[in-house]
């Protein structure tokens, strides 16, 4: 049998996001040119107060007498088209905000400076009078160093489009830890970037910092939001499992469907797995509709659904897992007839003998491990943990027709 525990994490929040966002800006010492056009770039992360921080940037740009626009600065994402990248930040619900989306994959060349690479930039961003980096700061799923999930990831291969994005991991790892930095600095130095505003969420996925930089101060400053990040980043409650169910994955829960920082799997070739946790079976059931069938990381896991397997746009991800260069975090794993199937899938891949002895836990996704299904095995740990708490006991985990029992079920 399994039962729902809820962990309660004491994590700092804002209370106010659209409040703090408005006093960060005002501090930010940035004066907009008056009548001239500002570019706002987004990305494609499922961000929780993403369209109230990115609605009062423009309404900051308006109030200053200057004209707004959104261009997503998100790589080789959205299936590496105009289109699709246009497509991911209305599903965000930013194309409500007034500001118009101008989204293309074309790019400029900017000097090169002291870049190892060719530095380019978003040709539409690159006409306007000034830009806008709008991003979360958050530990990186590929690799760890200074700068990682952030506004100089962004400068770098979010706003260079599909060309930079290939560029850089050409390189592998070394490309993301180590050119795009140089790259980045490249960019704020001869582009015209003049704000970054970056957002730092807690272990709850909710918004607990938003900070407003400008361009000169945003090397210096990011190294520190990344620690504040890591800090508090999403971590399983346990340490040791036969089998991790997974809800769902997605773009918009991470850039590889997965967080590997939860679930302790990286998946690239000279890069070091995390420590913790070990699992030996992950199962995943669903593809978030917000990844317009991206599944870049499914092969992260080991078991997926039939029904996710039917959920993947091919090509989409493929452009995706092509010009990362990780290619082996395209597989397609071993596919499930349903939910129970891939129950029993795990069971064998994890050498279970004895299924009432398993060490077994259910996810919605790798956002949100605080609430979660534990196996008979499992239960004591985590009810042996401060703040932990049973919701609801002896649930069966599927229902007659194999499906997985909703995940409020009591």
């Amino acid at each position: 049998m399994f039962h729902r525990v809820r962990v309660r994490l004491d994590e700092p929040t804002l209370a106010d996001v659209g409040g703090r966002t408005d006093e960060a800006l005002r501090g930010s010492g940035v004066v907009l040119p008056a009548g001239a056009e500002v570019a706002i770039a987004v990305g494609s992360r499922g961000i929780t107060d993403l369209a109230t921080v990115v609605g009062r940037v423009g309404a900051w740009v308006r109030a200053a007498g200057a004209h707004p626009f959104l261009v997503p600065a998100m790589g080789s994402h959205g299936g590496g088209t105009a289109e699709g990248q246009r497509d991911v930040l209305e599903s965000y619900g930013l194309g409500a905000l007034g500001c118009p989306i101008r989204s293309s994959m074309d790019v400029v060349t900017l000097p090169t400076g002291a870049s190892p690479l060719p530095v380019h930039t978003d040709a539409n961003a690159a006409r306007a009078a000034a830009t806008i980096l709008v991003n979360r700061v958050k530990p990186h799923t590929d690799f760890h160093g200074p700068f990682e999930s952030g506004l100089m990831k962004m400068a770098a291969i979010g706003l260079g489009k599909q060309v930079q994005a290939e560029l850089v991991h050409a390189h592998g790892t070394r490309g993301l830890r180590e050119l795009a930095p140089q790259i980045a600095r490249q960019v704020l130095a001869a582009g015209n970037v003049v704000l970054g505003v970056a957002i730092v969420e807690n272990a709850l996925d909710q918004t607990m910092a938003v900070d407003a930089m400008p361009v000169g101060d945003i090397e210096r400053r990011e190294p520190a939001l990344l620690a504040l990040a890591r800090a508090h980043m999403p971590r399983l409650p346990v340490d040791e499992l036969d089998v991790l169910l997974i809800d769902r994955m997605g773009k918009d829960i991470s850039g590889v469907g997965m967080d590997t920082n939860v679930i302790g799997r990286i998946m690239i070739a000279g890069e070091a797995d995390p420590a913790t946790p070990n699992i030996a079976m992950i199962a995943c059931h669903a593809l978030t509709p917000a990844s317009h069938g991206n599944a870049t990381g499914v092969g992260l896991a080991d078991v997926v659904t039939a029904a996710l397997a039917k959920a993947i746009d091919q090509e989409i991800t493929r452009t995706n897992i092509v010009t990362s260069g990780f290619l082996l975090r395209g597989k397609l794993p071993v596919v499930a007839d349903d939910d129970r199937h891939a129950w029993l899938l795990c069971l064998r891949g994890a050498g279970v003998i004895d299924p009432a002895a398993v060490r077994a836990v259910r996810i919605v996704d790798t956002l949100h491990c605080s609430d979660l299904w534990v196996s008979d095995a499992v239960l004591p740990d985590l009810i042996a943990l401060d703040g932990a708490s049973l919701v609801a006991g002896d649930l069966a985990l599927h229902d007659d027709q194999g499906r997985l029992m909703p995940f409020d079920a009591t």
